[in-house]
């Protein structure tokens, strides 16, 4: 049946020639995949742009103007993934690697060389071991997608990870993986136990095989430069059967400022059990700015009220402002994802809408001042949709040591702030748009982190520096070394020392990714 398939695949070449398809690449899939079905897709293949753009977040990608792969495989079994990279190596072949298309800047689908996409949308297995405490979670699978089944088996046991549920594990745990339990459990990378990789030689690695200097790495060190990343196992943690949440508004007018400046002094201080993230916009049809306090807590109302009312009495929270629910209720609520009393939105891998849009990520170390904000809200209202997360730290992200994982921002970091702007227009208002959050990132520059000034590996965010394809290896180094220290500090250098050993010849590469010691 494969060969069926592959040859309908070089009839339609024949039939194209213009098409950029490289008939040897397919042949060498053939061979490689041992007669097992590989789907494929060309772009004469009438499905090529809706494969392409199915798992794509950032509509600023899906131009018709953006370079498109040679190729996209949809592997279905390990072998194929091997496959994949010994082809691309054998014909010099870039491969991008995507799992849950959250890439801000469009790395895994997108090359200025020829490239083939290695789609992991069928790695979708999670397989959980109650009695030993973890579970195997394949690279495809979304976050909600893993939530939703572990829940299935035990209510009361998750994973800590991302509070998007679109985003896919073989990414987010790549980068570290923050989410509301972070602050009782750390980082997704903190539980990660074992992993199984396809390397540059093809072959596949276990943490065992792989040994202790690449299993750090590969849990914080960024997508798409040590590996293909098949599958994590991941310790579960314990999740109350209740759990409480709530959203509070406030506008300027409302005292929106002082709010916020007083919620620095203690959200990375608070009880570890109380998740408390403060979303900042312009409100709709209003010439004010919109904060919204939004939680998730381990517990019931009747801990948090206490706890709220001892550390956070200006906000004036009122038992009625607050909802009990599941663990997994949580995870939509928290998304913000309209669950019409079902958790099953949660298995949908097209939440949220897509948008075309520009992000950038700080740390903060000590609070930012009023006028410091005042002077944010003045900003904001230049744009249409302007958008600021503050996401607190502190609890159980102080105890690890920087380099315990590659992810370094921990102990002093008191919230994580992303920057964010979409637009709908073309190419003028994405240049105003992408200005203007140049202009307010420069702005922050006095109130954020210094000596390395920090960004989080999965906000990729390319005027932070890039690299070419036509840079030797020492020009390379210079250039990552820029934006490898921002994203993580001294673990650089040991990640280039890994990188180099167990990558010598730069394949799994990209744009930002770790670069190999000049020769």
């Amino acid at each position: 049946m494969f060969f069926f398939f592959y040859a309908l695949i070089l009839l339609s070449i024949s039939c194209f020639p213009s098409i950029a398809v490289n008939e040897n690449f397919l042949q060498c899939l053939s061979v490689q995949s041992s007669q097992t079905i590989l789907p494929v897709y060309t772009p004469i293949n009438t499905s090529f742009s809706s494969v392409l753009e199915k798992s794509a977040k950032n509509l600023r990608f899906l131009t018709p103007t953006t370079p498109k792969p040679r190729l996209i495989i949809t592997p279905l079994e390990e072998s194929h993934v091997q496959a994949a990279v010994l082809c691309c190596r054998q014909h010099g072949l870039q491969m991008r690697v995507r799992s849950g298309g959250h890439d801000y800047e469009g790395l895994s689908y997108v090359s200025h060389v020829p490239f083939v996409i290695v789609d992991l949308i069928n790695f979708r297995s999670v397989n959980v071991d109650l009695q030993g405490g973890t579970a195997w979670v394949e690279a495809g699978v979304t976050v909600g997608e893993a939530f939703y089944i572990i829940a299935q088996k035990n209510p009361t046991l998750a994973i800590p990870a991302a509070l998007c549920p679109t985003v896919g594990t073989g990414g987010q745990f790549s980068g570290g993986g923050y989410g509301s339990l972070m602050r009782k459990y750390g980082l997704a990378g903190d539980n990660i136990v074992d992993a199984r990789l396809v390397n540059a030689k093809g072959e596949i690695l276990n943490r065992e095989s792989m040994g202790e200097d690449l299993f750090w790495a590969i849990r914080g060190g960024g997508g798409g430069s040590f590996g293909v990343i098949l599958s994590w196992k991941i310790k579960l943690v314990p999740v109350p059967a209740t759990v409480t949440g709530f959203t509070v508004a406030r506008t300027l007018e409302q005292n929106a400022t002082s709010l916020i400046h007083r919620w620095q002094s203690f959200a990375a201080k608070v009880h570890e059990d109380l998740f408390m993230r403060v979303i900042i916009s312009k409100a709709s049809g209003k010439q004010t700015i919109l904060a919204l306090f939004q939680t998730m807590f381990l517990g019931g109302t009747d801990r948090l009220l206490p706890i709220m009312k001892q550390s956070f009495p200006e906000l004036g929270l009122k038992p009625e402002e607050c909802t009990e629910m599941s663990w997994l209720q949580s995870v939509a609520y928290v998304a913000n994802l309209p669950t019409n009393g079902s958790v099953d939105v949660l298995l949908d891998r097209n939440l949220p809408s897509k948008a075309k849009f520009k992000a950038k990520s700080d740390y903060v170390t000590e609070p930012i001042p009023e006028t410091g904000l005042l002077g944010i809200w003045e900003r904001f209202f230049e744009v249409e949709s302007p958008l600021m997360i503050f996401t607190p730290y502190g609890g159980k992200m102080d105890e690890f040591s920087e380099s315990a994982i590659p992810f370094p921002h921990r102990a002093g970091t008191i919230y994580k702030i992303q920057h964010l702007v979409t637009w709908t227009g073309g190419v003028a208002e994405s240049r105003k748009h992408r200005d203007w959050i140049s202009k307010l990132y420069s702005y922050m520059t006095p109130y954020v982190s210094k000596s390395p000034r920090a960004a989080y590996v999965n906000y990729r965010d390319l005027d932070l520096g890039q690299t070419k394809a036509n840079m030797n290896d020492t020009e390379i180094y210079l250039r990552a070394k820029v934006w490898g220290t921002k994203y993580f500090k001294k673990n650089f250098d040991r990640l280039v020392q890994v990188k180099t050993k167990f990558d010598p010849e730069n394949f799994f590469r990209h744009e930002q990714s770790i670069p190999v010691l000049p020769s």
